[in-house]
């Protein structure tokens, strides 16, 4: 007895489902994959960013972030990640393109420590005239500028020079990185001491905070001293160190 299908029209059955299945997968619809989620050099996927600014960590309670500002800086930056490896904490390095292209290896540094990477801009300018694009070949010029010392750096965060943000948190959120402001300057540009700065963040720190401190732009010593300071007291009290939110 023959169960009725012979070898050959088994073959023939076959071919025909596989072409079907091809087919049919050509005429997805488009919206399987939507078509304005693109790769993007940034390591993102371009339309999670928003252009509001972040201020906030997003994590309810007594939670911080660190972020520092300028650098990498031969002077302060690894004594700086020395202070942030003793004590377990995880910081956002929001890194100058000049100084990037000075100093890759603190880049790679940075990043084997398992920091997070923010794109500060190519040379510190003051982007709040710029045109859009303007703004985003600054902006590719630093990301390159990061890739080039570390190939696969993710960069989720763009934070405007002196804060003065113009049209860039639209330009930043279209290629993947998310606008991240602050809550809390200590103003350790002017650096006041070590003392004055430790008190500063002590009095400062609220809930979710998002800090700003410097590891660039000049001699940051106070600022490390500061940070190795207060740290330490802060999670004695319980509070976490996180990243500040990934979106307005």
């Amino acid at each position: 007895m023959s169960d009725g299908i012979s070898p050959k029209r088994g073959r023939v059955v076959a071919t025909l489902l596989t072409i079907g299945l091809t087919v049919f997968a050509a005429a997805a619809p488009a919206h399987a994959v939507p078509q304005d989620y693109r790769y993007h050099p940034a390591g993102r996927t371009e339309g999670t960013a928003t252009p509001e600014v972040v201020t906030q960590t997003g994590v309810p309670g007594q939670s911080v972030a660190l972020t520092f500002d300028d650098g990498p800086n031969p002077g302060e930056t690894p004594q700086l990640l020395d202070v942030l490896r003793r004590h377990d904490v995880k910081a956002v390095f929001c890194l100058w393109g000049e100084h990037v292209q000075q100093h890759p290896g603190l880049v790679r540094q940075i990043a084997d420590e398992g920091h997070t990477l923010c794109n500060h801009s190519m040379r510190h300018a003051d982007l709040s005239s710029w045109s859009r694009s303007r703004i985003a070949a600054d902006l590719e010029a630093t990301n390159q500028a990061i890739h080039d010392a570390v190939p696969s750096a993710d960069i989720p965060y763009f934070r405007a020079p002196y804060g003065s943000w113009g049209q860039s948190p639209q330009v930043a959120a279209d290629m993947g990185m998310q606008p991240l402001g602050w809550s809390l300057a200590v103003e350790d540009w002017n650096p006041p001491g070590a003392d004055v700065l430790a008190e500063r963040l002590r009095r400062g720190i609220t809930s979710q905070s998002v800090v700003l401190l410097h590891d660039g732009g000049g001699d940051r010593s106070q600022t490390v001293e500061a940070v190795d300071r207060v740290v330490p007291d802060l999670q004695s009290q319980g509070w976490r160190f996180v990243l500040p939110a990934n979106r307005g």
